[in-house]
């Protein structure tokens, strides 16, 4: 089983050219030691206590406590019997003896030495050639290398229950989508989010940098740095739980007795304003204000992280239920967006918390939450019941008991509006995808929206669409969904796409051709989703 749940461009000339392989030294296992919080102490008291079983008489105290039924431990003498009988086949009491071949003669691995040719310190073996470190270097160096004019595309992925985070390179010129490396994560991620500014391990002396957040089914928040290779461990953790912190003043007993409780499965931990307790379902970086992040959870908060230092600002309740999607004001950079479950959206100025935030309701849970970039006096909103709203932000609602009046709603879908990017390039265009496995492609003109395009990729019910950030590849549009394929679409290959958006913006040279990048899927896909894409393939559209 394989799901690209959450994907996001990186702009060309972002990425280091020569990315580095990740080091580590005392220093970084240091540092890796305090944030993962490694608990040696407990570690090796759970090895002592599994090393004597049940001998000593608090091992039989605490057994007991636990239910266990007393002298279960015995059976551990039969265990080790059993695996003595079980390792004689192997015979590695002889191990190291020498092998005897047919004639009872002992041989050697090494029973050929005699034969071995000696080669000069400046001659060359010429059947073992061992490679030189620098040109191994170099070749690596190279196939690490991000070009000027290449895209990164982060696609955050499970399969096979391993959960990570692919870094993508596009090559637009070659028709080419490669993983230039990967990022394992702790549970299954259901957020990314690209952040320009550098946080954590050697912040201070950089200005500027390129990291990716990512939110998943855990309440914490990971922030990587995507120059970096085969890291270990994040640079920085947002909302780690505080531990808690053991009184010096007690004795050796009540000391041994708080072990035994931590032990114990915790209680779940109330929302609060230091950290989430649910998964992270949503993040907003600050475009404006690069040191601050915004996360939106299940436990129905949001929250404003300060990235240099890595602490929770301030935290927010506008929503009953919980919080699955924000962004920020385009132009009013205080001003968070967010939708809830709750099927409200707010608009919260984060200067002032405790002030009346409009709100507007809709039909249905909210999916995704977009300020029209082009007029920021607008925002998108699309829903669970297939629709997109267009709402007005300067007609503030007087009711909560009824939906809110957009300015146009749209039935663009059968199931939920999964999925949904407005170009930055070109006003008016618009991409939405859907559980309903279907991608489509919409022109907004005079508030009339119309669809020019509607497609199955075969990437599965779509969670994730999005058009790429630089002018150069302004009709790229990327792809993912449940069968964890990543696919990236250039719609100005659309004839239909050509023929709305011609008159008011210069297209590339098409050949006629439909062109789509795509990275295979590395698991087998259902016959049954297969013969699904091909009976619907395609549905284009002119508009009216």
């Amino acid at each position: 089983m394989s799901m690209t749940l959450a994907t996001t461009w990186v702009r060309r000339g972002v990425a280091s050219q020569f990315p580095q392989k990740y080091q580590v030294d005392e220093a970084e296992l240091s540092r890796i030691s305090k944030l993962a919080r490694l608990q040696l102490e407990d570690a090796q008291q759970d090895l002592q206590d599994a090393q004597n079983g049940n001998d000593d008489d608090e091992s039989e105290d605490h057994d007991s406590d636990a239910g266990v039924p007393t002298g279960e431990g015995s059976g551990n003498v039969k265990s080790s019997a059993t695996d003595a009988d079980d390792l004689k086949e192997y015979n590695l009491d002889d191990y190291d003896d020498d092998p005897v071949d047919d004639q009872g003669e002992k041989f050697s691995m090494f029973g050929n030495v005699g034969s071995l040719a000696y080669h000069a310190p400046h001659e060359r073996d010429p059947y073992i050639v061992l490679p030189e470190g620098e040109q191994d270097s170099e070749d690596e160096r190279e196939e690490l290398q991000i070009l000027s004019s290449d895209n990164l595309i982060l696609a955050a992925k499970v399969e096979d229950e391993v959960a990570q985070l692919e870094v993508f390179v596009y090559e637009d010129e070659g028709e080419n989508l490669y993983v230039h490396h990967d990022i394992m994560l702790p549970a299954v991620p259901l957020c990314v989010e690209w952040i320009n500014v550098s946080v954590g391990k050697g912040s201070e002396s950089r200005s500027e940098g390129n990291f990716v957040a990512i939110g998943t089914m855990n309440p914490e928040i990971e922030i990587w740095d995507l120059d970096v290779v085969d890291s270990m461990y994040p640079n920085a953790i947002l909302g780690q739980e505080p531990e808690e912190q053991p009184d010096t003043e007690q004795n050796e007993e009540s000391s041994s007795k708080s072990k035994k409780k931590s032990k114990k499965k915790k209680k779940k931990p109330k929302a609060n304003d230091e950290y989430h307790v649910d998964a992270v379902l949503a993040l907003a970086a600050n475009r404006h204000h690069r040191n601050l992040l915004a996360s939106a959870s299940a436990d129905k908060t949001v929250k404003l992280w300060d990235l240099k230092t890595g602490k929770c600002a301030k935290s927010y309740t506008m929503h009953s239920g919980k919080v699955c999607a924000l962004d920020w004001h385009p132009t009013e950079s205080t001003v968070l967006l967010s939708g809830s479950y709750d099927r409200t959206v707010v608009a919260t100025d984060m200067r002032a918390p405790d002030a009346v935030a409009p709100k507007w309701i809709v039909e249905a849970d909210v999916e995704k939450v977009r300020w029209d970039i082009h007029d920021s006096n607008f925002f998108y909103v699309t829903t669970e019941g297939g629709t997109v709203h267009y709402f007005d932000a300067r007609v503030v609602p007087t009711s909560h008991d009824r939906p809110t009046k957009p300015v146009w709603t749209l039935q663009a879908h059968d199931g939920a509006v999964s999925a949904f990017d407005i170009s930055p390039s070109v006003p008016g265009l618009l991409a939405t995808g859907s559980d309903d496995k279907r991608v489509k492609i919409w022109n907004v003109q005079d508030n009339k929206p119309n669809m020019v395009v509607s497609r199955n990729l075969d990437v599965g019910r779509i969670f994730a669409t999005q058009f790429a950030p630089d002018s150069e590849v302004a009709f790229r549009l990327s792809v993912a969904g449940s069968k964890g394929r990543l696919q990236v679409w250039d719609i100005s290959t659309n004839p239909h796409v050509r023929k709305v958006f011609a008159g008011r913006v210069q297209l590339p040279e098409s050949d006629g051709k439909e062109r789509l990048v795509g990275a295979s899927l590395s698991d087998h896909e259902s016959d049954e989703e297969d013969e699904e894409a091909g009976e619907e393939g395609w549905e284009d559209m002119d508009e009216d």
